[in-house]
């Protein structure tokens, strides 16, 4: 009986490790191939990947040569789209690292494309293989994957010039000269004479109206007699406030016209409803 149970407590066990060693995030059906520019000429390399130990071949990656990754992540060993999923290269020289982002399906199939141009400057001065990593992860307790997968080594031509990085450094800089927009002209004199010219021939037109309609002229000294200031001011205030106009069509800005042109219309509104009022007070008492 104890032997049963003892056998039966080492196969639980190691079911557990199994099922703890096969937990996480990882890939399948990896593939990194390195074609040259020229499809059709020979020199293409491709290999297969494996998430539990590195390839031991050296991948060239040459300055036409593409290097295209394919695999399929996984969570647990089903097909999953994780939340992050890189390649992460590293430089043994310096020290330096970057992460390009593969192109991931809701199944979990993902890719990538790196040439040299795509490769920081200070890589291509590297004289040892560069590291590749992949890294697989996403929320939640599971486990992510970073291991070292492969290495690839860049190969350039020895006729052709390194390039060299242009590093930004912080400093003083030139004097900006800011040119700004030339102030609005008026418009040219003939525009200005023609609407002139057209408020002039509207006056004797609003004249002969005035008399068709009867205007009354013997009504102007009862008003002045009634309400002498109103009428006085807001007459007056009307004419200034034309006179404002000009000023800003000729000189003035719109920060001199602004207060002018407050301080009148005021006159204007309480002057004009005294004097309304006053006409008011005339037509209730039915003289006309």
């Amino acid at each position: 009986m104890r032997l049963r149970l003892l056998l039966r407590a080492c196969l639980l066990l190691s079911a557990a490790s199994c099922t703890w060693a096969g937990s996480g995030w990882g890939f399948n059906d990896a593939t990194v191939s390195v074609q040259p520019k020229d499809t059709d000429a020979p020199g293409g390399i491709k290999e297969k990947l494996s998430e539990k130990k590195p390839l031991s071949k050296v991948l060239r990656l040459g300055d036409e040569d593409t290097l295209e990754l394919t695999l399929t992540t996984q969570e647990d060993r089903s097909a999953k789209r994780p939340h992050q999923a890189f390649l992460l290269l590293k430089d043994r020289d310096s020290g330096l690292d970057i992460s390009y982002s593969l192109n991931v399906k809701n199944n979990g199939k993902a890719k990538v494309k790196l040439m040299q141009k795509d490769l920081p400057v200070q890589f291509l001065h590297s004289s040892k293989p560069i590291d590749v990593s992949f890294v697989i992860a996403s929320f939640g307790t599971v486990k992510g994957y970073n291991k070292p997968t492969f290495q690839i080594a860049i190969e350039r031509d020895i006729n052709a010039p390194l390039p060299t990085s242009r590093v930004v450094r912080y400093g003083k800089l030139d004097e900006i000269h800011h040119t700004f927009k030339p102030d609005p002209t008026s418009p040219p004199v003939i525009v200005s004479l023609a609407f002139i010219a057209a408020v002039l021939a509207a006056l004797p037109t609003l004249a002969a109206v005035w008399v068709y309609l009867g205007v009354n002229i013997n009504h102007l000294s009862v008003a002045l007699k009634a309400a002498p200031v109103s009428h006085i001011l807001f007459v007056g205030s009307i004419v200034v406030l034309e006179g404002i106009f000009f000023m800003y069509y000729t000189s003035w800005n719109l920060f001199q016209n602004l207060p002018a042109s407050l301080a009148v219309g005021v006159v204007a509104f309480l002057s004009g409803s005294r004097a309304l009022g006053e006409v008011q007070e005339r037509r209730l008492a039915r003289f006309r």
